[in-house]
């Protein structure tokens, strides 16, 4: 697993997953109570400087306990996360809610966006290549701790009004050959004040339109539960426009 030891990765996810459920650094002390690795906090402490040391983690100011990097949190969705299954009820849900809006584009983009703000506690947005935008779920962020910080609120806000941002984004989902999910975390969503915030995202094909959707959020979403949600929703709009 990458240069991780089996013992290191699983303190790797037990901090991610403390920290996506209580958005603060996360001490040794905390992970020897969720973890039964048979090992003292002091070789859990000197395990988490070594994931520090390898990228994976970083000491948040003014405590002893670590957060993760943007590499981290990666690794974490690609390596170590086990997503949540969708319920049988939960798909025919989505579907319905869409399937009435097949016959209006526009209608059914917009009713994709409510329903996966709805759905996932987020700010929902779908988008075209011919410049249709669809967004929902804005007061959600506010919910969020990383969202008091005005700043951080107003730097997303103005993102939705980048043009250029969105349309290399569209270009960018299009290019790759694979069509699962793609994930944009702090830094890589272009603005320092975003640092907190990630986007995940999938394409669909609805008839002649192409596009993306996806949650923006905090970098500590419920990756599980919304990975799972975005992919259904992609998959069901293609679905809609075979």
């Amino acid at each position: 697993m990458a240069d991780l030891t089996p013992r290191q990765a699983a303190i790797l996810k037990s901090i991610i997953e403390e920290f996506i459920a209580t958005a603060r650094p996360v001490g040794s002390q905390a992970i020897e109570k969720k973890l039964s690795l048979g090992v003292c906090p002091a070789t859990i402490r000197n395990e988490m400087v070594r994931l520090a040391e390898m990228g994976y983690l970083y000491k948040a100011h003014a405590s002893s306990g670590r957060l993760p990097t943007t590499m981290g949190l990666k690794f974490y969705v690609r390596q170590l996360m086990e997503p949540d299954k969708l319920s049988v009820a939960e798909e025919i849900g989505i579907k319905d809610a869409l399937w009435e809006h097949r016959h209006s584009f526009d209608t059914l983009l917009q009713q994709a966006a409510r329903e996966l703000a709805r759905r996932s506690h987020q700010m929902a947005l779908a988008l075209t290549e011919q410049g249709d935008f669809s967004m929902a779920g804005v007061a959600n962020l506010l919910d969020e701790p990383e969202f008091l910080d005005i700043d951080v609120t107003k730097s997303v806000l103005l993102l939705l009004d980048q043009l250029d941002f969105w349309r290399q984004l569209l270009e960018n989902a299009f290019s790759e050959e694979h069509h699962d999910f793609s994930l944009l975390l702090g830094a890589e969503l272009g603005e320092e004040e975003l640092e907190p915030c990630g986007l995940i995202y999938q394409t669909y094909e609805v008839g002649p339109h192409r596009g993306i959707i996806g949650v923006l959020g905090p970098a500590r979403q419920n990756y599980r539960q919304v990975i799972p949600l975005v992919s259904y929703f992609a998959k069901t709009l293609t679905e809609i426009g075979q």
